[in-house]
């Protein structure tokens, strides 16, 4: 058989496929098992507590109690919105005040919170309702017409999705004992509700979003902040102009951090995890809701929105092995033979890998196996949405318009971010 080089493309080609099942290897090692067979193992799983009152000095378990305001902004009723603000009145703190905003008096999630005052008439739960609007983004817009009814000297913003634990709010005020941490924001785990599309949406949060900021996270970054959670003292929000500073801005969350780190202060990631529900019931909205999260990481941060192809591990698997099995065909010479081992190797590290990251997301055996099919599905409809992500001046969030460009402007302003912190920049609300 004749010989015939190794042509550049496929060395690049090999190059990419490599780095993407190390990746896929990384992403693997880097995420926490999601639960467990038993249920009290399954619950400590989902919510491993940051900081127990046991494992706190005095200072930290004393500010553990210190009152907080939790801030909710609503709109519409989510379908399990009241269980999910249950776990919010469930909680062990000794004082807190749970503020819940919608934008009109004609949103369904109103009835839902009077249904949650009556079950827990000695709760300090307050319903804000206010129509003005103060820039393009409205959820910003509510809670700057809710911080007012705040009157605690701890701020926790948690998305209206969210389900905690009991131990949440001990949890992730104890940090904010040290004067040199600004935000604390935790990360989630995604439950599928209502069939299908449901279940791919929650392995786009699972299987890439989760893993991706575990990998940036354990090589040092703390350039992050989730709508799940983000806990800061009162006077931390007052000094970076409170959240009039990001009325106008795609990816709030990132930015309310993001300010916060600007003073100096640093962002904790807190090790437990809450849960979020992934409701789209049809392809169009999941594809609309994914392709707005990329969409917003290629506002914070272009030049490492166009590095993410490599976190998409199937597509990188195939090619792998179509690379192995030509190289093969090709020509029996060592620089031949060395090349297709090398992708075959690496496409089998990164199939190992892949099916790693699976089985430590899956909760039980039989959502392991369930879901397995749609591995392949779910890396192939995210590299077709990073593309159609590159397109695009605005995102559709909650029915409204809201431009891509001012996010970009700004980033441009505060510097660039590497490629792993721009995974984590996506606006979970």
């Amino acid at each position: 058989m004749a010989a015939h080089p190794v042509t550049a493309c496929q060395w690049v080609l090999l190059a990419v496929c490599s780095i993407a099942s190390l990746y896929a290897l990384l992403a693997a090692v880097a995420m926490p098992f999601f639960g467990s067979r038993s249920g009290a193992a399954s619950r400590a799983a989902y919510f491993p507590a940051h900081v127990s009152p046991t494992h706190v000095s005095q200072p930290q378990h004393r500010f553990a109690r210190v009152g907080v305001s939790v801030l909710k902004p609503l709109c519409g009723a989510e379908p399990r919105l009241y269980d999910n603000l249950r776990t919010f009145c469930d909680q062990h703190h000794e004082h807190f005040q749970l503020v819940l905003g919608v934008s009109s008096p004609d949103d369904p999630a109103i009835a839902v919170v009077r249904r949650l005052q009556a079950a827990y008439p000695l709760h300090d739960i307050e319903l804000a309702i206010d129509t003005r609007v103060h820039g393009s983004n409205l959820k910003v817009s509510n809670l700057i017409n809710m911080a007012a009814r705040a009157r605690h000297d701890v701020i926790v913003i948690a998305d209206s999705d969210i389900a905690v634990e009991a131990d949440y709010l001990d949890s992730v005020a104890a940090p904010l004992a040290d004067p040199r941490v600004g935000v604390v924001t935790c990360l989630y785990v995604a439950r599928g509700i209502g069939g299908f599309w449901p279940r791919v949406g929650a392995l786009f949060i699972n299987e890439w979003f989760a893993p991706s900021v575990r990998v940036a996270h354990a090589a040092g970054s703390r350039r992050f902040g989730f709508g799940a959670t983000l806990a800061l003292r009162r006077a931390t929000l007052e000094r970076i102009g409170g959240f009039e500073a990001l009325k106008n801005c795609l990816a709030d969350d990132y930015w309310l951090a993001e300010h916060v780190r600007a003073l100096g202060l640093q962002t904790v990631l807190s090790r437990v995890m809450v849960a979020t529900d992934v409701i789209e019931p049809t392809f169009a909205a999941l594809w609309q809701r994914e392709t707005r999260w990329l969409r917003t990481i290629r506002s914070v941060n272009a030049p490492g929105f166009a590095f993410l192809f490599i976190t998409f591990p199937t597509p990188w698997l195939v090619a792998g092995a179509w690379l192995s099995a030509g190289l093969a065909a090709t020509s029996s010479d060592a620089v031949h033979t060395w090349a297709a081992f090398t992708s075959a190797s690496g496409a089998a590290a990164g199939l190992a890998a892949r099916l790693l990251m699976h089985l430590r997301s899956a909760r039980r055996e039989r959502t392991f196996w369930r879901d397995l099919p749609l591995v392949p599905l779910r890396d192939a409809l995210l590299a077709l949405q990073w593309c159609a992500a590159v397109f695009g001046s605005h995102v559709t969030w909650r029915g409204a318009r809201v431009p891509v460009q001012t996010s970009t402007s700004k980033a441009a302003r505060n510097g660039a971010l590497n490629v792993m912190d721009v995974m984590e920049a996506s606006d979970g609300g």
